[in-house]
């Protein structure tokens, strides 16, 4: 997108944990150059070192609020409220396993100065580009694109008015991005920024690349044919 001077929204990047000490520092450092107005990071319960892990980091942020909170175990829930301990104009949904662009804050802006827009997404791609990893992350975009629909991966964004007549994400167990972004995508544009955040292939790996990828088309298709998530979850596990 072309670098031009754009109109000032104040940012809140909310990030949901669970068992997250062995990815999450180098998640928080990477915000230190980003800009961002708010941090928030709310734990569902872990059990190693994220919370302690995530008070330090935050400490050093230079920003008008970071905070570390703790909520009902689930993303949708995690995020809610984390989404409700902020101020800020925008909401930033980020993964603790997902680094931004250096020009995060300048595209989300770029975006949003154009009422139309309700909210967007990244493309992205995993840290070792190569074989399944370099696929799977083209497809997971093409389809993003082609639908319209953007899972948590991509670090959504939303304006907070959009996000709060929704009432946020709905309280499902799997699938919360999905559903949250087919509701936004009736209430305006939601755009697909082909600027391009990094990821963890560790589900992939922990499970098989083609054990994983069968499962993820077959959940998504089920939850497209109207299966419950409360009942996909069960099939889905909780590998992050």
């Amino acid at each position: 997108m072309t670098k031009e001077k754009t109109m000032a929204f104040s940012i809140a990047v909310v990030i949901p944990t669970l068992n997250e000490e062995r990815v999450l520092s180098r998640t928080l450092l990477s915000l230190r150059q980003l800009r961002f107005d708010e941090v928030v990071l709310v734990d569902g319960g872990s059990r190693d070192r994220t919370v302690s892990i995530a008070q330090g980091q935050l400490q050093g942020l230079s920003l008008h609020s970071a905070k570390v909170m703790v909520a009902e175990q689930g993303r949708a829930s995690q995020m809610n409220a984390g989404a409700g301990a902020t101020r800020s104009d925008v909401l930033l949904f980020l993964h603790a396993d997902t680094l931004l662009p250096p020009e995060t804050r300048t595209e989300i802006e770029q975006v949003l100065e154009n009422p139309k827009y309700v909210g967007g997404r990244f493309d992205v791609r995993f840290e070792d580009d190569r074989g399944w990893a370099w696929l799977i992350s083209r497809l997971i975009n093409w389809r993003s694109r082609w639908s319209g629909i953007a899972t948590g991966d991509q670090a959504l964004f939303v304006r907070r008015s959009a996000f709060d007549d929704l009432g946020g994400f709905a309280d499902v167990p799997l699938m919360e991005d999905i559903e949250l972004t087919r509701r936004l995508k009736r209430m305006g544009s939601f755009a697909a920024l082909r600027t391009t955040v990094t990821t963890s292939f560790r589900r992939w790996q922990r499970q098989g690349t083609l054990r994983t990828i069968l499962q993820m088309w077959l959940l998504r298709f089920l939850y497209w044919m109207g299966v419950p998530p409360r009942l996909l979850q069960h099939w889905y596990g909780t590998i992050r």
